[in-house]
């Protein structure tokens, strides 16, 4: 029944979400750039959360209404964020309730889904997600594979593995997991990267990454971390 009952939901949420978000603009400022020591000292002082509680918060503010029961979105528009590491998902709701990260209107009703949220809630929440398996990736495409493993020294791009695993499983502190990501978040994700619309990656290193990717490069990586088959 509660599956049946979270697209009407995820409707009205993310209507009532977007009417608020164009009737009253965040009057704040956003906060500073993330440096690196000031994401390590946010990081260091993440609470420890409980992911029960984090599975309840994900209930109670109907997060699956947009992200799925577990976090495995049932719509290419929203983000999978089952297995995602619990310090990138903590990351993000900070950088939504920070207003660092509101590079179109998806952004800006995460923005308002979060203000009420404290840093507990949020550790709470991540460690729910990243408790869940991580989807497995489709893979076998050349294009990719090769960006993936190697990168392109032309073009000063750094191999996709690098830094996110060669499964896609995700690497250190903030950096993602990317396996199972759905196809569609990943391309809007990463022309937000290039065209520096999406400006809250420390160091710039996701916009440098991304800038010199072509829009065919960008669709073979995103079928590459596409959810498998099943």
């Amino acid at each position: 029944m509660m599956r049946k009952t979270f697209p009407i939901l995820g409707g009205t949420l993310a209507a009532s979400l977007s009417l608020a978000a164009m009737a009253s603009e965040p009057a704040a400022t956003a906060a500073p750039a993330w440096t690196p020591a000031t994401l390590m000292q946010a990081l260091q002082a993440m609470p420890k959360g409980d992911a029960e509680r984090g599975k309840q918060l994900h209930s109670e503010l109907f997060c699956a209404s947009c992200h799925g029961v577990a976090g495995e979105s049932t719509t290419m528009n929203w983000p999978s964020l089952a297995g995602q590491r619990a310090e990138y998902t903590y990351k993000m709701l900070l950088d939504y309730k920070t207003k660092r990260r509101m590079e179109d209107q998806r952004s800006r009703l995460m923005l308002t889904a979060v203000q009420n949220l404290k840093e507990q809630d949020m550790a709470d929440l991540a460690a729910f997600y990243a408790a869940q398996p991580l989807p497995a990736m489709q893979g076998g495409n050349e294009v990719a594979e090769k960006l993936v493993r190697q990168g392109d020294p032309t073009l000063l791009v750094t191999p996709c593995a690098a830094c996110h695993g060669l499964q896609g499983q995700g690497g250190v502190n903030e950096t993602p997991a990317l396996a199972g990501m759905t196809p569609e978040y990943f391309v809007r994700t990463m022309k937000h990267y290039r065209d520096g619309s999406r400006d809250s990656d420390v160091m710039q290193a996701m916009r440098a990454f991304a800038k010199p990717l072509s829009d065919a490069e960008i669709e073979a990586l995103a079928s590459y971390y596409a959810p498998a088959a099943k």
